[in-house]
């Protein structure tokens, strides 16, 4: 019988040019997935660029030297594929997803959107509303631009502070050649990865990437990235045509790069990860008080935090942030059972090896593996290092980097002004 270690392969190689391309083989799989990461995000960009990163995966698909914007939207849909792009602080991330027969096309097209971005001013003009309008959207829905508030006061005065769509003053100052010489620097050379999982042979993924890929350039840009620091910060968002009011606590945590990142991943699957959690269970099943309550691990290579979101009723605000207080107060004084790290490494584990079977799912991970740590980093392997994870080793890291004293607070609703002065002096490390 032939195992699946036997069906996955991984292989790495850089172009003359320093584009780098990773693949991973998944015999069994019908479909491929593929990736164009460029390693520049919303922190990398100046003060008066700010929405750069984000505006040009925008603009890419509004046409290139052989496609206009309609033909690219038809060039996999037609197929039955899929393409799309997503902006993080980070980096920024074109993605198709292919039948196995039709991944040479797949990778030309975004090759063709990394390559060859053509712009008319009227398509510029155009896009730039539709930015603004986006904007306008988010500010609008809560539930995202919470965490926009939550960044820029934890992180303030610093690059990763910044929202990803930008501001409406800088998008509407953006002109067309700031948008083609931000495209010409960094969308090259060693800034650039190719990542690919599925039924694909990797000397032909390298064999075509060569061909795609070489127009561009050895990336000379240098970024500078200085690493933040988490700022504790209290507040209140009054929103009078809210029913709903929206709770979001932050806590510093780990980065990609921390010695703690999987007891990091532990406790927030503990405290928020699913049905079984603390504060599902706490908040929730027990009390009623909110239909959505979870929390979520989010890392960046030298920072991290981990954010419990809730929401409800305005007048039971203070009753939802008590409750959340004390399943902290409780991780912390006591640290985790061994019952519940059982249970949790075991959730953790099942859910990478029903991932492994998403070819996307894999293909992101070879991005961000080789983005981070320039290494691949096998299922098998991750769940070696879950399965290190101690009972020690996370109530070590629960006393050292846990700090309740830096809890932030965000919160959105109507009828919120009286609890101004009471989440501002509110104590996480009180029991009540």
């Amino acid at each position: 019988m032939t195992s699946k270690a036997d069906l996955t392969q991984f292989k790495k190689t850089i172009l003359p040019n320093g584009v780098r391309v990773v693949s991973e083989q998944h015999s069994s799989s019908k479909s491929v997935s593929l990736g164009v990461w460029v390693l520049t995000g919303t922190r990398d960009e100046d003060e008066i660029d700010i929405g750069l990163s984000h505006f040009v995966e925008h603009l890419v698909f509004k046409g290139t030297k052989t496609r206009n914007a309609y033909q690219i939207a038809k060039s996999l849909e037609s197929l039955g594929g899929d393409l799309n792009a997503y902006t993080t602080r980070e980096h920024t991330c074109y993605h198709s997803l292919v039948l196995k027969e039709d991944w040479k096309i797949g990778l030309e097209v975004l090759s063709d959107l990394v390559c060859n971005m053509k712009l008319s001013k009227k398509d510029f003009e155009l896009e730039k509303k539709v930015i603004l309008q986006e904007i306008a959207m988010c500010d609008d829905t809560p539930e995202d631009i919470i965490y926009d508030y939550l960044y820029e006061h934890s992180y303030k005065n610093h690059p990763l502070g910044r929202q990803i769509l930008g501001k409406s003053e800088t998008i509407e100052k953006m002109t067309q050649k700031r948008v083609f010489d931000f495209y010409k620097t960094y969308y090259q050379g060693s800034n650039l990865i190719v990542s690919a999982a599925g039924p694909i042979t990797h000397d032909e993924l390298v064999i075509e990437a060569q061909k795609m890929f070489k127009t561009r350039k050895k990336f000379v840009q240098q970024k500078i990235r200085r690493a933040p620091i988490w700022k504790k910060c209290r507040k209140i968002y009054d929103k009078d045509d809210m029913e709903q009011s929206h709770i979001l606590l932050g806590i510093p945590a780990a980065s990609f790069n921390d010695d703690y990142r999987f007891e990091a991943f532990i406790v927030n699957s503990l405290l928020g990860g699913g049905m079984t959690s603390k504060l599902y269970q706490a908040v929730r099943e027990k009390q009623g008080l909110a239909y959505t309550v979870f929390s979520a691990l989010n890392t960046q290579t030298d920072s991290g935090n981990i954010t419990i979101y809730a929401g409800t009723d305005s007048k039971k605000v203070k009753k939802v942030i008590s409750i959340i207080a004390d399943e902290l107060l409780k991780i912390k004084k006591s640290g985790i059972k061994q019952s519940d790290l059982n249970l949790f490494k075991t959730q953790v584990r099942g859910q990478l090896l029903m991932g492994s079977d998403d070819v996307e799912n894999r293909m992101g991970s070879l991005g961000v593996n080789e983005m981070i740590f320039q290494d691949y980093r096998s299922v098998d392997r991750v769940i070696e290092q879950i399965e290190k994870v101690t009972l020690a080793s996370v109530n070590k890291y629960i006393k050292s980097d846990f700090d309740l004293d830096k809890v932030s607070i965000i919160l959105m609703g109507s009828e919120l002004g009286s609890l101004k002065s009471w989440i501002e002096n509110y104590n996480f490390t009180k029991k009540r």
